[in-house]
């Protein structure tokens, strides 16, 4: 049967608005530590409301949309690892805490005995998929695209936190290594075991790739 063809683009002011739909149903359905913490849609769309604008003007945010209709497809939230957007957090529910305090652990480890300079390394923060879209390659086509964009604009490195098997599976296909990692069962923020009802998914892992 034919299926239309998928778009890859660079995300433009234009694209905010659904970029950032896409990422919330996305996460607040499925994506493990949002669903363990209960994040609701609303919750995480406040949250990327705050990242997009500075996500899309550093030009490293990429879209797949579909050939035929235009419908967006996919998303991959991309940011430069040295200087993330500064986030105000009382401005986002409590329960992004213990999410962002796992993420945290694994970038120090990453941070420790490197320099890490500005323009070097490209930070692949959140990927989403439309589930009309599902199974056809596209989160490996964003992770593609969003490194050869990355390339072009001069970075040499790349990493992500993966937070689930499926992420974990594409960034390994797409050359990254696992470095580290924290696991659900063992994590620990203000001496609760916050993550305990994730069953399917054992860590969250950090994984880089040089790119040349």
């Amino acid at each position: 049967m034919f299926r239309d063809p998928v778009d890859y683009s660079v995300a433009k002011t234009s694209d905010a608005e659904e970029m950032v739909r896409l990422l919330a149903t996305v996460f607040s359905e499925s994506e493990p530590p949002a669903v363990a913490m209960g994040l609701s849609f609303r919750d995480l769309e406040q949250f990327l409301q705050l990242l997009a604008p500075r996500a899309i003007a550093d030009g490293l945010t990429v879209l797949a949309r579909s050939g035929d209709t235009g419908k967006l497809a996919g998303v991959l939230l991309t940011d430069d690892f040295a200087s993330p957007p500064a986030l105000d957090l009382s401005q986002v529910s409590s329960k992004f805490l213990p999410i962002l305090s796992m993420l945290e652990t694994l970038d120090e480890q990453f941070r420790q005995g490197r320099t890490i300079c500005a323009g070097e390394y490209l930070h692949l923060f959140m990927v989403a998929v439309d589930g009309q879209f599902a199974g056809r390659g596209i989160g490996h086509g964003l992770v593609k695209a969003c490194l050869d964009n990355g390339l072009r604009k001069g970075y040499r490195k790349a990493l992500t936190e993966a937070t689930g098997r499926v992420s974990q599976h594409v960034f390994r296909k797409q050359g990254f290594a696992d470095r580290f990692r924290v696991s659900y069962r063992d994590f620990r923020y203000e001496d609760k075991v916050v993550f305990a009802s994730i069953q399917e998914h054992e860590n969250a892992i950090l994984m880089d790739k040089s790119l040349v």
